[in-house]
């Protein structure tokens, strides 16, 4: 355990670090080179949470709105409440062709776009050693149980990692072309940086796509990229997870953690403001125990 004298030093460095980034973070006054009800918005996982939330803030505020989904049902219903500002796209993100033939409908429709969401993903929960079968941790897994967590772990790669791969690979050239201001948001999690039990794989891929978009938003600084972190949302996010059998999954939405519109009201800020990085949601507690790992994991 660290001493007292170290958590204050720790704690004094931290302070300085908010803020020299504060001071040195410049406003790329998003708003005011484009307009909102000129914007053009993509919003990748649109059908429920975040997605959902985001959809209809920019819609009711003018913007012109793409609402990409794979449930057909529910993303036509999400337009038809959102007007007609709003359109619906039926599609996977983590597949090429998908994406390919949304950004040619894309150019066809608008000319180009300013504004990306990425809320897609997918949820894990199990601890590592139940991804092989075996529950108690203590017992050496067989073969098939070390491939059926490998393959568990493809699933949870392709929609946490993979999906935004396809997406910035497929937008990023041609948002750097046709916006005055282009802004991509991730929304990752809190896990991406603070390690959990029960959240390894969820972790490991989310931290994933989340150095992925660091490492493309210093490729392209013409573009602001923000990566959002919030921790628990509430809803039904993880009837998604990938490591738990479907028949298996409950259907009741989680009532505790963030709520939905916070969490979008964050990430609309966050891109109207121009900022780009990193933003975690709350910042209290979350922010300093990401760095308070380094110096107390047990807390």
């Amino acid at each position: 355990m660290p001493t007292s004298g170290s958590l204050v030093g720790a704690v004094a460095a931290l302070a300085a670090v908010f803020v020299l980034r504060h001071i040195t973070k410049t406003k790329r006054n998003r708003t005011s080179r484009i307009q909102l009800n000129k914007e053009r918005v993509v919003i990748l996982g649109a059908s429920s949470g975040v997605g959902r939330a985001l959809t209809k803030h920019y819609a009711a505020r003018g913007a012109r709105v793409y609402a990409i989904a794979r449930r057909e049902e529910l993303v036509h219903r999400l337009v038809d409440e959102c007007g007609a500002s709003c359109e619906a796209f039926v599609g996977d993100f983590t597949n090429p062709e998908d994406m390919e033939r949304l950004r040619s409908n894309i150019l066809q429709s608008w000319g180009g776009l300013d504004t990306l969401h990425i809320c897609a993903g997918v949820s894990a929960v199990q601890p590592v050693m139940a991804l092989t079968g075996i529950h108690s941790g203590d017992e050496d897994p067989d073969v098939d149980g070390v491939k059926r967590a490998v393959e568990i772990a493809g699933r949870a790669t392709q929609g946490n990692f993979v999906g935004p791969l396809v997406v910035a690979t497929t937008f990023v050239p041609m948002m750097k072309r046709t916006s005055a201001s282009p802004a991509i948001l991730l929304v990752s999690s809190v896990a991406a940086v603070i390690p959990a039990p029960t959240r390894a794989l969820y972790a490991a891929t989310k931290a994933a796509s989340l150095l992925f978009f660091q490492s493309l938003a210093i490729e392209h600084p013409e573009i602001a990229f923000t990566c959002i972190m919030p921790a628990t949302i509430q809803g039904n996010f993880r009837s998604t997870a990938v490591d738990v059998d479907p028949s298996m999954r409950s259907g009741e939405a989680n009532k505790k953690g963030l709520a939905v519109e916070y969490v979008a009201g964050g990430c609309a800020n966050a891109v109207d403001r121009g900022l780009g990085g990193n933003m975690i949601l709350p910042w209290f507690p979350y922010a300093i125990a990401n760095h308070l790992y380094y110096l107390w994991p047990s807390l």
